[in-house]
């Protein structure tokens, strides 16, 4: 089970995917050019929520369709430091409607 965490540093945000840094997936949809951000809905925790999404689900389709409802119910609600794991995004994918959880990449 993949665990995603986000922190607010005095270097900026940080978010990590099992320790690693969170590719922003820019390269399938570019919201913003000012990395993640969380707490409100906008660009950067839209891209966010992308990230993570493509990063759970394996599939960018999918994600992106996803993307706004999981940024205004999820992300947009985030404290300065949060932490969600792969069970926790099909839980909030599954309340969203998406009727299907997601597919995690192991």
């Amino acid at each position: 089970m993949k665990r995603y965490v986000g922190d607010r540093t005095i270097d900026g945000v940080k978010v990590t995917v099992d320790g690693a840094p969170l590719n922003p997936r820019t390269d399938v949809t570019g919201f913003t050019k000012n990395g993640f951000e969380w707490s409100y809905e906008g660009p950067e925790p839209r891209q966010l929520a992308l990230a993570m999404l493509i990063e759970h689900l394996g599939d960018a389709g999918a994600a992106k369709a996803m993307t706004d409802p999981f940024m205004r119910a999820v992300v947009a609600n985030f404290g300065n430091e949060w932490e969600m794991t792969s069970s926790d995004i099909d839980v909030a994918l599954t309340a969203l409607g998406n009727g299907n959880p997601g597919k995690a990449v192991a």
